[in-house]
């Protein structure tokens, strides 16, 4: 069973987002797992605008980083540059991408302005996430 591990600072937001898209879209044949630097709890905006795509993510909890589970991962994706920077080192058969995101959690301005910047962040992950399964999906078919 293949193995993505997405990486971020505080694996409040945008890693866990990409864990609610992962498990919906690779399905059940992935194991799919989120963690942070720090665990920072789940934003509860995260939570709100999954929710407007129908996908569940307030089960998900934030943790930190596993590296027993970063060692054994096929893929690890990191949401941001500190992430990218500081996660620890992996073997060289693991893959891994960065996708450098901004974090929503630190938009400013009215409610309606940050659930747009949670919201734009959410649809680029989508976007990632959705064109991950279809490389997965089709090398799956290539085997």
């Amino acid at each position: 069973m293949p193995r993505v591990y997405f990486l971020c600072t505080g694996n409040a937001c945008r890693s866990q987002m990409a864990e609610g898209f992962a498990k919906q879209l690779l399905g059940p044949q992935w194991q799919v797992k989120s963690a942070g630097l720090e665990a920072h709890g789940l934003n509860p905006l995260a939570t709100q605008v999954m929710a407007e795509k129908g996908i569940d993510i307030a089960g998900q909890r934030s943790k930190v980083i596993d590296t027993e589970a970063l060692q054994h991962a096929d893929l690890i994706v990191t949401l941001c540059g500190d992430a990218r920077d500081r996660c620890p080192v992996t073997p060289p058969a693991v893959r891994r991408l960065h996708w450098p995101l901004k974090d929503p959690a630190a938009a400013t301005g009215s409610l309606a302005e940050v659930m747009q910047a949670f919201r734009d962040v959410r649809d680029e992950i989508e976007i990632r996430v959705r064109a991950l399964a279809t490389f997965a999906n089709d090398s799956q078919n290539q085997d």
